[in-house]
């Protein structure tokens, strides 16, 4: 039988990994640079840490969760986000007591079972960050900030930065039977999706990708507002930071994001290089969610941003090139002695920093040129009864054609 990946899966193959190993490197050099410290949890949860926090009416929990019975006949589910998993270790770990706030991040598969489209799989992999302990607008911009920097780090700068308050426990509830009472008077013309989410979460009939939902909406209430005191401040303060840092931003009312725990602000970076499906990254504020989960009420905020879609926009961009480093030097051996000491001396450069290749599969000298080609390597050197006799050889730059008497004993790749 000949297996093959499974729908929404997909190799990420040694040709593609240097470009990943790149983005990677550069997320993990500006977290660190902002004070963000890596995290690394389980890729499976108890079911109901994700039920509870991202909210049992989304999508996410009631058609995309990869949920199932383990042994002990527990339900267990592979983490379809990252927030979630790293509150729930924030909280059994006590990090609050370590310092009173903590800067979080992670980079890692998620897992959900929805229709595999370009940039959106069903394993995909995200990279995210975490703020828990200040209910400051600071902290929030600081976010943004760190998100964007990243993006710029790469070479990406066509995007564009959206932003909402969502408001709070408090103006909420009001704003959500003035929009109910909107959405009534239209219901029978939304889609399936949105009249199913009138009663049920009524503000992500306003984030619906459905051009038509959208058309008949557009007139409808935005929880801007109907904001509380609390939250009108924190946002109109959140604006004048934007604005004395010069960065662009649209406030967006439609912008809600697709989870429950969001409370106050709400943000989104996007690219039009990605099409209708445009968002690059996507945070907001959780400040009830750690009480949610069984910690002290403490306020937080995060982002999560897709890998893949990010290469989708660095490949179109065409901004970067990654390839593999090549080795530095190639060994050609013209018999099994010669391959026997070009082996050991293979090691012993690996050991000093220097990369080196030999030919595993006694293939003639022509063939093993055309290997040293293949990997473009920097340097050949041919090794053979002579030379180990005479204990020199010539080493061959395969760039230039140049060719420079060397001593075996002491072999010096230049740099």
């Amino acid at each position: 039988m000949k297996y093959r990946v499974i729908k929404g899966t997909k190799d990420i193959l040694p040709v593609e990994t240097a470009a990943w190993q790149h983005v990677e490197s550069v997320v993990r050099r500006t977290m660190h640079l902002f004070g963000y410290r890596e995290i690394r949890t389980p890729i499976f949860e108890q079911t109901g840490l994700f039920a509870r926090s991202i909210g049992e009416l989304t999508d996410i929990v009631s058609k995309e969760m990869y949920s199932f019975l383990d042994r002990s006949k527990e339900s267990v589910t592979l983490r379809p986000e990252g927030t979630a998993a790293a509150l729930r270790a924030y909280i059994e770990n006590s990090l609050g007591e370590q310092s009173p706030l903590t800067k979080l991040y992670y980079i890692g598969p998620m897992f959900r079972q929805e229709r595999p489209q370009a940039g959106r799989l069903r394993q995909f992999h995200q990279f995210g960050a975490e703020a828990i302990g200040s209910p400051s607008p600071l902290i929030d911009v600081e976010m943004m900030l760190l998100a964007v920097e990243i993006y710029r780090s790469l070479g990406i700068d066509k995007f564009s930065l959206k932003i909402n308050s969502v408001g709070c426990e408090q103006c909420r509830p009001r704003y959500k039977e003035i929009l109910i009472a909107a959405l009534k008077n239209i219901e029978s013309q939304l889609s399936p999706d949105s009249r199913m989410r009138i009663d049920q979460n009524p503000l992500r009939v306003l984030d619906s990708k459905d051009e038509h939902d959208r058309l008949l909406t557009a007139g409808a209430p935005l929880i801007k507002d109907y904001l509380c005191g609390d939250c009108k401040k924190h946002f109109e303060t959140l604006i004048s930071l934007l604005d004395s840092l010069a960065l662009p931003y649209e406030v967006d009312g439609r912008l809600v994001r697709g989870l429950d725990y969001y409370t106050k602000t709400a943000f989104e970076i996007s690219s039009a290089m990605l099409g209708s499906q445009d968002a690059l990254a996507g945070g907001g504020r959780y400040d009830l969610l750690v009480e949610e989960l069984g910690g002290k009420r403490t306020p937080g905020i995060g982002f999560a941003a897709g890998i893949e879609r990010l290469m989708m926009v660095l490949e179109k961009s065409g901004t970067h090139s990654f390839t593999v480093p090549p080795p530095d030097l190639f060994f050609v051996a013209l018999d099994d002695h010669a391959r026997r000491w070009s082996f050991g001396k293979t090691y012993e450069l690996r050991r000093s920093g220097i990369s080196a290749e030999i030919d595993y599969l006694a293939r003639s000298i022509k063939a093993q040129m055309r290997e040293a080609n293949r990997q473009s390597a920097r340097y050949v050197l041919v090794v053979g009864e002579a030379e180990l006799a005479s204990r020199t050889g010539k080493l061959k730059n395969m760039k230039t054609g140049e060719e420079t008497e060397v001593t075996l004993d002491a072999l010096n790749i230049p740099r």
